[in-house]
Order: structure tokens, then sequence, then C-alpha cells
């Protein structure tokens, strides 16, 4: 699991509640003027994950305004950006006498260094607001300040592009973090910055902007994720893939130099990984070994068991029985 700082409202006496979540912004972000008409029991739940340099904060709370002005940032301006994703509720952003609505489908922006009034919420509901914040620092991104700052005016989507790659992952990130170790935050925070570099650059049509290595990264991420959403198409070869991406077969292999497999042999590998999630599913017990070997693109059963019996040490029947029997089931050979 990754390391997390976690606050609760009901571990703190109600009177206190509003002031501690205050100030716990205050010192993750940047100083700010709250205010909520819930004050006197207000109700919250925060999760900070640490990144290395980026943090990601799973968040649920009852409305609230919140204000940066002008004197809030000369006292003190950790010259970052704030990214929320909402995933129930509406965060309302006036700048000067433009007021910008932000639901589940955007991703709201917010530079520190300049003023902010944002409102989570209606504020005479009790219903929580429920997001997930990414707080980078400017020195990490890629792009001039003063282009950040004009994204700030801008609704970025949610649900497509790079844009719905960093939603994804901040997602699943709120869901929990069970699947990481500690040393892992590091490379999720490059992986996060990466994103959001390329979120930017494209937004502002920016891209040459972007270092060689962000671009190399980036684009590995977009391959990556299109072959996992394809793996089930028997046709999905690396030169297919190439293809997919307008690069040629040997662009391809370069972008894989550094990683552990090839890209024929990643295909594979995320083939067999999820054929063996399928088999030690207790709810797809009845589905024919075949069937499952068909969804994730094994054109021939016998293929299929020579691969899986290689990379795990036994057969699919056999795998599945001893997972259905709490046994272990062998282990990964490649």
């Amino acid at each position: 699991m990754l390391t997390e700082t976690v606050f609760r409202s009901e571990d703190v006496p109600a009177a206190d509640r509003f002031e501690c979540w205050r100030d716990l912004l205050r010192q993750l972000h940047a100083p700010l003027d709250l205010d909520s008409e819930h004050r006197s029991d207000f109700r919250a739940e925060q999760r900070v994950l640490e990144l290395g340099e980026v943090s990601v904060w799973p968040t649920r709370f009852q409305p609230v305004r919140f204000l940066r002005t002008p004197k809030l940032i000369r006292q003190s301006d950790p010259e970052g950006v704030h990214l929320s994703l909402p995933l129930d509720g509406v965060l309302r952003v006036t700048r000067g006498d433009r007021e910008t609505a932000y639901g589940p489908d955007s991703l709201c922006l917010v530079d520190t260094s300049r003023p902010l009034d944002l409102r989570a919420g209606d504020g005479s509901s009790p219903r929580p607001h429920i997001g997930v914040g990414l707080e980078v620092p400017k020195a990490l991104l890629p792009l001039t300040w003063d282009r950040i700052d004009r994204l700030t005016a801008c609704r970025l989507s949610a649900r497509e592009g790079f844009g719905g790659l960093l939603a994804q992952l901040l997602h699943q990130l709120a869901e929990g973090t069970a699947a990481y170790r500690p040393d892992d935050g590091p490379r999720l925070g490059t992986i996060v910055v990466d994103l959001l570099s390329s979120l930017f650059a494209h937004a502002v049509d920016a891209e040459a902007s972007l270092t060689p290595e962000t671009r190399r990264r980036a684009l590995l991420l977009r391959i990556r994720a299109f072959a996992l959403a394809h793996l089930g198409d028997p046709g999905l070869t690396p030169s297919a893939l190439a293809a997919a991406h307008h690069i040629s077969i040997g662009h391809l292999h370069r972008l894989f130099h550094d990683e552990p497999r090839t890209p024929a042999a990643w295909i594979r590998h995320q083939r067999l990984e999820h054929a063996r999630r399928d088999l030690a599913d207790p709810a797809q017990h009845a589905t024919p070994v075949h069937a499952i070997a068909a969804r994730w693109g094994f054109l021939r059963a016998a293929d299929f068991s020579r691969a899986f019996r290689a990379a795990y040490g036994s057969p699919p029947r056999d795998y599945r029985h001893a997972s259905s029997c709490g046994g272990s089931a062998g282990r990964t050979r490649q």
C-alpha cells in the first residue's frame, strides 16, 4: 500500500472539526480562507497519497467555499497547480466576472499563484462533495507559467484523451492502493506528471515544448492503454499496435527498449494475466477454459494451455482447481 495520511472528522470533537480540516488543507495546498454553512458539525474525510513530489487527495466533504486572495498569495505561494476531479457533485469557480462549473466529466485546474473563489456543493444542502485532488509543483511541468495560467480558464475533459487516462488513474487510486508498494509512489508520480504535461501540451497545442523523454513516456502510456482495450482482438500484434499509432515497428521496439518485456511479450503477458484472473474468479467457474482463452485473444486452446503452463507452472484447469480449493496455483515464470 502507498504511504498515506488519513483525516476523518468523526475522530475530532464536533466543535473542532472544521478548523482542523481547514488547517490540514492550508498545510497541504496553500493558505486559504474557508467557510461553510455546516461548520458547527462539519463532516469530512481526506486521504493524502504521497507520490514523490506529487500528492493525490481522495476526499469527501460537506459544501465549502474556498477563497485565495492576493493577500494570502503574498503571504505564501508554493508555486503549484491543483487539479480537481469531481466524482459526485459540482465545483463552481469564479474568475473575474465569469463562473465556470465542473462536473464528473471535467477537470478543474487551479494555479496557487492566482486568486481563487471556488464553491463545492450546494451550500444549503448537507450532501457531501466527493472528488479527487492532485497537487503538482509547477517546476515539474515543462510548460511556461503563463501557458499554465491560461489553462485555468479551460474545462479539461475527463472522458477522453490524456484527461481520460489521468482521470482513470486518479479514480483507481481513490478506490484503493492495496495493489501498490510504498516504493511505487515516485513511479506513479512520474506517470501522473507525464500525463498532466501531455494533457496541458495538447490543450495549448504545444507538444513541441515537452521533453523527448516525456513525449516517449506519454506515447508509451497511450500505446499500453490502447493495447489493454484491445487485448481480446487476436489481430493485436506489435505491427498492428505500431500502425494504430502511426509509428514504425522499429520505433515501437525503441519505445520498449528500457521495459522488461518486448511489445509481443508484453501483449502475451497481459493476455495471460487477464485469463489467469478470470480462471481464479469463482463467479466464472462455469465458463469453459477455451472461452476464457478466446476472450483474451488466444485462437487455439492448445497454444493458450502451453503458454499458461510456461508462465504459471500448471495447466489452466489445474490452476482453476487449485484456486477454487484455496491452494497454491503456481508462480509466474516469465
